[in-house]
């Protein structure tokens, strides 16, 4: 979806992934790295055609968000590939963390709240964005850190809320079951989502943290009957099926205030 936005947009770029591509991906980037950034190559920045900036949106084990490999494999390796970067030249780095680095907090949440992680993956993102911060200490590069919410859309983890549901409505299921979904969460489309980090990585600004939210709460329950409603599918959720989550608390928002600003300086100096 980030190479979409910027094909939209003309911008030329190197792609850089575990895997090798597919026709679609091919088809919107003229040129692509396959490499493992637990293994990167010294020439680094080289190597990634010497970019004026960098979207970094890697990270393994997203599934499991309790697991200890986020700091014990995770956490130093992108520390390791973005602090090489930068220091073989690479000037703004746009950086991917999470809504879980503010911990079991309710309510709206905004950048200026300090990070209060209490899983292994918030924990992880929070330590990386602080190290990255260290760095400019010594090696000065515009840094935003893209603190996400929720997203959903095509190619998401089956795993998922939504990749169930799709995966749910396809096997011709009547009943969707889910938790009781009164949960208040924060949810945009990946289009979006996409849209917005490429237009804050054109700025090339020393912008810092920023939500990636909507700024709008909606209930997981909600949410579940719009999608349903909005593609016409014959299934009802079946409510009540599971648990709440005990790794998040059950009303939280982002603040979209600081991503707002910045998306109309942006737009207006474009």
């Amino acid at each position: 979806h980030v190479l979409s936005a910027l094909n939209k947009r003309n911008i030329p770029c190197v792609a850089v992934d575990l895997l090798p591509p597919d026709e679609t991906t091919m088809s919107l980037t003229q040129e692509w790295r396959q490499m493992d950034i637990h293994n990167p190559p010294v020439n680094l920045f080289e190597q990634t055609g010497c970019p004026d900036a960098c979207i970094h949106l890697a990270w393994k084990g997203l599934g499991n968000y309790k697991s200890l490999h986020h700091f014990e494999s995770e956490l130093p390796a992108h520390f390791r590939l973005l602090s090489t970067l930068v220091r073989q030249g690479l000037h703004s780095l746009v950086v991917t963390g999470t809504c879980f680095e503010y911990g079991m907090r309710s309510g709206e949440l905004c950048e200026t709240m300090e990070a209060q992680p209490t899983n292994a993956y918030g924990f992880s993102k929070a330590a990386l964005c602080r190290q990255l911060q260290f760095l400019r200490e010594v090696t000065p590069y515009a840094f935003t850190w893209c603190r996400l919410f929720y997203l959903f859309g095509e190619g998401q983890s089956q795993r998922s809320l939504w990749g169930q549901l799709r995966q749910a409505v396809n096997r011709g299921d009547t009943r969707f079951p889910m938790s009781g979904g009164e949960q208040l969460r924060d949810y945009l489309p990946v289009e979006i989502v996409a849209e917005h980090l490429v237009s804050l990585a054109v700025a090339q600004a020393d912008i810092g943290t920023v939500n990636i939210c909507s700024g709008h709460p909606v209930s997981v329950r909600s949410l579940v009957e719009q999608w349903i409603a909005s593609n016409g599918w014959q299934i009802k959720p079946e409510l009540g099926c599971y648990p709440y989550p005990d790794y998040e608390p059950m009303a939280f928002w982002g603040s979209a205030a600081k991503l707002t600003n910045w998306l109309q300086s942006v737009n207006h100096r474009s």
